[in-house]
């Protein structure tokens, strides 16, 4: 059985999650639990738990991206392409509960000096990285905000310094309430990452919540037993006007095994009404 840690979440709270699912490899992986035959039934099963209102998800190749939302059923959207010039690949695509949530708008842009180019790199990241930034609207509340989902570069300091940055700059502009989903490849209150939190432009949910249900737990587990005082590498962060109201990291495994690499970091969350 997976576990729940949210299983009633209604209006005005949303429930949100951040999670990399893992991509699939052709070829035989080692350890055998990251064998994505092997392990993608427990990701639905986990998702189908869960159902969280909000996904951001990380590392999905297209055919992943169509298990995750017919995994999580009929009413879920879905929006992201994948990384590569062509737009194939590798995503970060974003779910969303459509009875929830209306869609409003939605771009996806390159972590690079060209963001409307597909596929370009910068910043010192040799491989793609790429963000999709959605315009929603609760329609519980009708609170209109902002989400943002992204994946952090994995090999170079340089360009998770600069992707920090890239999303200072983008929150000083925002108009809107908004949440942030990533994978962000260094513990998130690292001295790398600080530009995230610069000017208080960001919280991180996981220190602003009055409730956490779980400990927390290295967010890296790569399918052995979850650590605590690990590194917490995935993330949901607001904006300051964005309500928490709390948070939960599950280290179970479904079933004998997990489900990724890595945990799924879920928060809920109340954004404030008005926002145009």
């Amino acid at each position: 059985m997976a576990g729940i840690l949210f299983p009633n979440v209604d209006a005005p709270d949303l429930h949100v999650m951040s999670f990399n699912v893992r991509r699939r490899f052709e070829r035989l992986t080692w350890p055998p639990a990251d064998r994505w035959p092997l392990r993608k039934q427990r990701l639905r099963t986990f998702l189908g738990a869960n159902r969280p209102h909000l996904l951001g998800s990380q590392e999905a190749m297209p055919d992943q991206a169509r298990w995750v939302q017919d995994s999580l059923g009929t009413r879920y959207g879905r929006v992201g392409l994948g990384r590569g010039k062509d737009r194939g690949g590798e995503g970060t695509p974003l779910f969303y509960d459509r009875d929830r949530i209306e869609l409003e708008d939605w771009e996806q842009v390159m972590l690079s000096d060209t963001p409307t180019v597909p596929g370009s790199t910068g910043w010192g990241n040799t491989i793609p990285r790429v963000a999709v930034i959605a315009q929603l609207r609760d329609r519980a509340t009708d609170a209109r905000f902002t989400f943002v989902n992204t994946h952090f570069d994995a090999f170079s300091r340089r360009a998770r310094k600069r992707s920090a940055t890239w999303l200072h700059d983008l929150v000083a502009d925002r108009t809107r309430p908004l949440l942030f989903t990533a994978d962000v490849n260094a513990p998130i209150r690292s001295d790398e990452l600080a530009a995230m939190f610069a000017a208080g432009l960001l919280v991180d949910t996981w220190s602003y919540a009055p409730t956490r249900r779980t400990a927390e737990w290295g967010t890296f587990n790569n399918y052995a037993r979850p650590k605590l005082g690990a590194r917490r590498i995935d993330a949901v962060l607001a904006t300051p006007d964005v309500g928490v109201r709390a948070v939960g990291i599950d280290p179970r495994p479904t079933g004998t095994q997990w489900p990724s690499d890595h945990l799924a970091v879920q928060a809920v969350v109340r954004i404030p009404t008005g926002a145009a």
